[in-house]
């Protein structure tokens, strides 16, 4: 493919694209096919002679679109938004063309530093403290891109890890690092995500999980009862990640309760997991939210997530940047350069990967084609509509909401046992209708519907609750017939057997 067909091609695409979100409603949200489905489409082996381009596009839509789920869809409320727009797509196209791996300044210096000033940006715009950002003066913190809020906690508990470990072999020079290193143990709630687990699975350190309150947050009275039972048995406290929106309901921990307590442990490293709530912390009104930061020593939000911007893009910041590299620094002769020794950032040094892309460039397009303001707007709107879905919700007695809404997620579920809710999302789900999923919470099982659709509108949401209905109407009935059949089954083995 050369340059002119590229342009022929790259209309082509645009057109297809544009086509595809305008006529997303008319899909189903997911797929109706079974797994290994592609298989059987595809050849064995990579064609040896090229194909043509139409007949490619045309196998896009004949094979690859009926295995899609698709995320922006005006019906798909699972999980949290997959954040899209056109600068951010427009920004992913230039990116790939430029092609630059920017693992260090030289490598790429627009690359590098345009990650460190839009950090800057988004961090001042959501008000972390000054400490985090690089541009303020004496301080010795910054932010960083990564892959996904997993890589942030990972990176994090290794920086801690490597930070303890230092201090440890000073105070202990003839125990073996090892020992030291089963002493360490990492504290977070029952609410944290996944990759909390796995990130001490991979650094080799035991992790204690917490219970959360009656309103699923952390709180400091716990933290520290734990931590001073363990410090008894002679563990080692090291890590502490908390998180601002939970993936089940969306609740905070507090803060400004686990960071006293937090500091009254040698060297423990506090960890803020905002994934999806950090975004909306660029609105003046949910910046209370944010109360406690001010103890992290690390936080992350992911863009990808509620603010536009296209997988894959994490905003990480730390408020000492050489605790955070002294933990990751390996540094061979062919990745050294002329500015290395200077005030220029490596930001192969900040993460797992060597190899990075120029993803600040989406991020940077979409701050400046939606302004501040535009994307305040756009959450803004995601917590009306789901405060709309909530109020519909409390409406109809059949129903409760299980969740505290501050944001656009509502957790909602049918009164009565966890099997018929389990029912109830199995039928919506499996109708290509309308996508949600379920979690636990205070051991009951939940509906979660998140406003996730950019594009998303009053009657989107009128529309989802009219499906809610008429499935639960659908298994209110089929379980009045189940307990009619077994009064009359009860009713007809007392007769034979009185």
């Amino acid at each position: 493919m050369d340059c002119d067909e590229f342009r022929t091609q790259g209309k082509v695409m645009i057109d297809y694209i544009c086509h595809y979100l305008e006529t997303l409603g008319q899909r189903r949200v997911v797929p109706n096919i079974e797994p290994n489905y592609l298989r059987s489409l595809l050849p064995d082996e990579a064609p040896v002679e090229p194909e043509d381009w139409d007949i490619i596009m045309k196998d896009v839509e004949k094979k690859i679109m009926p295995g899609i789920t698709h995320w922006q869809h005006p019906r798909f409320h699972a999980y949290f938004p997959s954040g899209n727009s056109f600068p951010s797509i427009l920004a992913d196209m230039l990116s790939d063309a430029i092609g630059a791996i920017g693992f260090s300044w030289a490598a790429s210096p627009a690359c590098t530093e345009l990650e460190t000033i839009v950090l800057d940006w988004f961090g001042k715009a959501i008000g972390l403290p000054d400490q985090f950002l690089s541009n303020k003066e004496g301080s010795i913190g910054g932010g960083v891109i990564q892959g996904s809020a997993s890589e942030c906690v990972l990176v994090s508990m290794l920086a801690a890890r490597a930070h303890t470990l230092v201090r440890l072999k000073k105070q202990y020079p003839m125990v073996e690092e090892g020992v030291l290193l089963s002493k360490l143990i990492a504290y977070c709630s029952k609410e944290a995500h996944s990759c909390v687990e796995k990130a001490a699975m991979i650094c080799f350190v035991k992790l204690r999980i917490l219970e959360p309150d009656e309103k699923n947050s952390l709180r400091g009275k716990t933290l520290m009862m734990a931590m001073e039972e363990d410090e008894t048995m002679g563990l080692i406290p090291f890590f502490v990640s908390t998180t601002l929106g939970t993936t089940s309901c969306a609740s905070f921990d507090k803060l400004q309760e686990i960071g006293p307590v937090c500091q009254k442990f040698p060297g423990v490293w506090l960890h803020v997991d905002a994934a999806y709530a950090g975004n909306a912390f660029i609105c003046p009104e949910l910046k209370y939210l944010l109360k406690g930061v001010e103890y992290a020593d690390s936080f992350n939000t992911n863009p990808n997530k509620w603010l536009l911007t296209a997988f894959d893009c994490s905003a990480m910041w730390v408020r000492d940047k050489l605790k955070l590299t002294k933990a990751l620094v390996v540094n061979p002769l062919y990745l050294e350069h002329s500015h290395s020794k200077d005030l220029s950032i490596d930001y192969r040094h900040w993460g797992i990967p060597l190899s990075r892309r120029f993803r600040s460039l989406k991020l940077w397009f979409v701050f400046r084609r939606l302004g501040i303001s535009g994307l305040q707007n756009y959450i803004r709107h995601h917590i009306k509509l789901a405060q709309r879905f909530e109020e519909l919700v409390i409406k109809d007695k059949r129903f409760e909401v299980c969740n505290e809404v501050k944001l656009g997620l509502v957790c909602f579920r049918l009164r009565g046992t966890d099997q018929l809710n389990k029912q109830l999302l199995l039928n919506i789900n499996e109708s290509g209708r309308l996508h949600m999923v379920p979690a636990q919470i205070n051991d009951k099982y939940i509906i979660r519907f998140c406003v996730t659709d950019v594009n998303a509108k009053e009657a989107d949401i009128d529309f989802a609750w009219q499906i809610i209905k008429e499935y639960a109407e659908e298994v209110l009935s089929q379980n009045v017939e189940k307990e009619r059949a077994l009064v009359w089954y009860q009713a007809i083995a007392i007769k034979i057997y009185p």
